[in-house]
């Protein structure tokens, strides 16, 4: 059979890219930009050029062209004339594209899906998180101005479900069962690598990696690693990111007595050497879409301690490659962590291989990076075909 041109496709990220804080969209961006570049096809990011950013219009980024807009940053105005020139390069260039990957739903997938409707282009919307479907377009609070974006999304040629509750979430929002693609967000597994060796008896490694801020549940995280500290009186806890609650959290750490044994790192360029030293992933999320963390830990060979919270349940599997307590439970999470310390290193290790392999197979790029590119060619794709809506099932 004759191989598959190659293609050219467009991601519209209605945030700053790549983005100075390190934001799981911008991150996937990335991500799918490269394994796309890598097998041949093109790339182009476009994003609105935001108001401290000191950027050129038009940048390359790991050899992808970066297309920033300009518009007043004044409320209102500034939006309409975002809204404007996203039209006006879409149409203006609308046969240099195969297809509109929109990472982020809100007011710019708006345009898109409804450019693109009428344009015949495929346009795939993503769903990348917690904030559209509580706060943004798609929320039960939605604005006039968010309900009317919605209805033009309703024109996207697919809607990317990165959790199982991402998609039924869609559905009970009346979008069709058929446009839902179940595809998570990608990682690159090649970068990570498996340390059977690093694992002992005590002693262990636990690491959370992400921003400092309320919904990730860090002070339940904290209180909870007090209170199974006893069943491993070496064990430690690092903390990669910045945020807002640093200091709060700092103070924490030492009301519990357990601030020799937690480690504040702030932001780190090389996260991934900060995995290949730990030993146990840890996400208390009390909310998320499917985090880059928790992929990144499992790619890495190690068991995860989560929250059953969205994308978490999807891939940690209790007993098998994790373990599972609910968003904000203390004493849950404080179980999970115990049963991590004392788990046998023959058992540690065979989880730790579990979870790799859970995430090859669902997440790694090249699975997604399949699934997507039948999407930009139009490519019928296996959709959410059983994703419960109000009233049936849980």
């Amino acid at each position: 059979m004759p191989e598959h041109p190659t293609l050219h496709v467009l991601m519209i990220l209605e945030s700053q890219y790549p983005s100075p804080a390190g934001g799981g969209a911008e991150a996937q961006v990335r991500t799918l930009a490269r394994g796309l570049r890598a097998r041949g096809h093109r790339v182009t990011v476009l994003t609105p050029l935001g108001k401290l950013e000191h950027r050129r219009p038009i940048d390359r980024v790991d050899g992808v062209p970066v297309c920033r807009l300009r518009y007043p940053h004044v409320p209102l105005l500034g939006s309409f004339v975002l809204w404007l020139r996203l039209a006006g390069f879409l149409w203006s260039r609308r046969t240099n594209y195969d297809a509109w990957h929109v990472h982020i739903a809100h007011y710019m997938g708006g345009v898109a899906s409804a450019l693109g409707g009428w344009l015949r282009q495929p346009v795939i919307l993503k769903v990348s998180g917690w904030w559209e479907l509580e706060k943004g377009v798609l929320s039960d609070g939605a604005s006039l101005s968010q309900r009317i974006a919605f209805r033009c999304m309703r024109r996207a040629s697919a809607w990317q479900a990165i959790s199982s509750r991402i998609a039924t979430a869609l559905a009970n929002k009346g979008v069709p069962l058929q446009a839902i693609v179940a595809i998570p967000n990608a990682v690159d597994t090649t970068r990570f690598q498996r340390r059977h060796s690093a694992v002992t008896p005590v002693g262990r490694r636990f690491l959370f990696v992400g921003r400092l801020v309320p919904e990730k549940g860090l002070d339940t995280l904290l209180r909870a690693f007090a209170t199974a500290s006893s069943a491993d009186p070496l064990a430690t806890l690092q903390l990669v990111g910045s945020g807002a609650l640093a200091e709060p959290l700092a103070i924490l750490a030492r009301s519990l007595g357990i601030e020799g044994r937690i480690e504040f790192s702030g932001h780190r360029d090389d996260v991934a050497g900060a995995l290949h030293a730990a030993d146990v992933g840890v996400l208390p999320s009390r909310i998320e879409g499917l985090s880059n963390t928790l992929l990144e830990c499992m790619s890495s060979g190690m068991p995860v301690v989560a929250t059953r919270i969205s994308g978490n349940e999807d891939f940690v599997r209790p007993g098998d490659n994790g373990w599972l307590c609910e968003p904000g439970d203390q004493q849950g999470l404080a179980a999970c962590l115990a049963s991590a310390m004392l788990l046998p290193v023959a058992e540690f290790g065979a989880m730790g291989d579990r979870a790799r392999r859970c995430v090859e197979q669902k997440a790694g790029l090249d699975v997604v990076l399949d699934q997507l590119l039948g999407l930009y060619r139009q490519v019928p794709v296996v959709a959410v075909a059983t994703v419960p809506v109000h009233g049936e099932g849980g």
